[in-house]
């Protein structure tokens, strides 16, 4: 199980030392998944507990506010991740100017040595950390050197011709590419949340949904899809799922995921789930009437049964 840990106040589990990471690990991909296992590696073989650290929030949501790039995962989806791979603890650190304005030599010796007393550090290829991105591979070499630790530069992960990242895998959602995704990914793009309780306008329509309020602004994925659902009794359930603001019902901007489940008639309310992402049926549109908005619905169910059925 996966130790969590909030900013630098407990740090003392790792008097003997640490081997550690840093960065956002938005959608845990097969490239996070590389440098975990390097983490690992030394993590077994210097016999000290594996870290990463987080910031929360992103750096760039913290920059550039709602004009950031959508996440792949929230933090909890990120950590539940991370539970299945081989890491005993995640330093979750609060990005805030101070954060941002740390000069790097600073943050070498406060936060790195001082707080983690960290033995070995696994970064990524592109990492830059401190005021002004000042930070970089070669600083953390020279101060490793004075202060007693090691540095290794992770390669880019490389899936044929493609450098793996959260980057090229929100433009494959973005292009409705799901199985570029999910290559990239390791496996299919899923959303987790709490079933939450809605209008029931669903069931009134006679195709009750699931819906989980994504608590964002900007997702990386829009539309109607064919989906499964994991995280009740084991099993894993075929539906059709709706992402997006609802135009014929709301006209709001709030983003919400409904799920409508194929011969399901269960008590879900409070149930945490996973929602698979197949393939996608169509974009979100506003009808003039639910009795339209109802038969399409139909049609949807249909196209979504094909799907599987094939």
């Amino acid at each position: 199980m996966i130790r969590l840990i909030r900013g630098f106040s407990n740090l003392s589990l790792f008097s003997r030392g640490c081997v550690l990471t840093i960065g956002n690990f938005d959608g845990v991909h097969l490239g996070h998944r590389a440098v975990i296992e390097t983490l690992a590696v030394h993590g077994r073989k210097l016999d000290l507990p594996t870290v990463i650290m987080l910031f929360e929030p992103q750096p760039l949501e913290y920059f550039l506010g709602d004009n950031a790039p959508s996440r792949l995962m929230r933090l909890r989806e990120k950590i539940l991740a991370l539970d299945s791979q081989p890491i005993d603890n995640v330093v979750i650190v609060r990005f805030n100017r101070t954060l941002a304005d740390y000069e790097p030599e600073e943050f070498i010796q406060n936060i790195l040595v001082s707080k983690l007393n960290v033995k070995h550090l696994v970064i990524g290829d592109d990492f830059h950390f401190g005021k002004a991105r000042r930070g970089n591979f070669k600083l953390l070499q020279e101060r490793g050197k004075l202060f007693g630790f090691s540095v290794e530069k992770s390669e880019s992960y490389q899936l044929a011709d493609l450098r793996v990242s959260s980057t090229l895998i929100r433009d494959a959602l973005d292009a409705d590419d799901l199985t570029q995704a999910k290559r990239l990914l390791g496996e299919d793009y899923s959303i987790c949340g709490r079933v939450a309780q809605g209008d029931k306008l669903g069931r009134t329509l006679g195709f009750p949904t699931a819906n989980i309020k994504l608590l964002r602004r900007n997702t990386p994925i829009r539309g109607v899809f064919a989906v499964t659902m994991t995280g009740i009794d084991n099993l894993k359930f075929q539906g059709v799922a709706n992402v997006g603001i609802r135009p014929t019902i709301e006209g709001s901007n709030k983003v919400i995921l409904e799920t409508h489940l194929f011969n399901f008639n269960q008590d879900i309310y409070g149930r945490y789930v996973s929602v698979q992402f197949k393939h996608k049926l169509r974009q979100e549109m506003r009808f003039n009437s639910l009795e339209q908005l109802q038969m399409q619905i139909c049609r949807d169910v249909d196209a979504a049964k094909l799907f599987f059925n094939r």
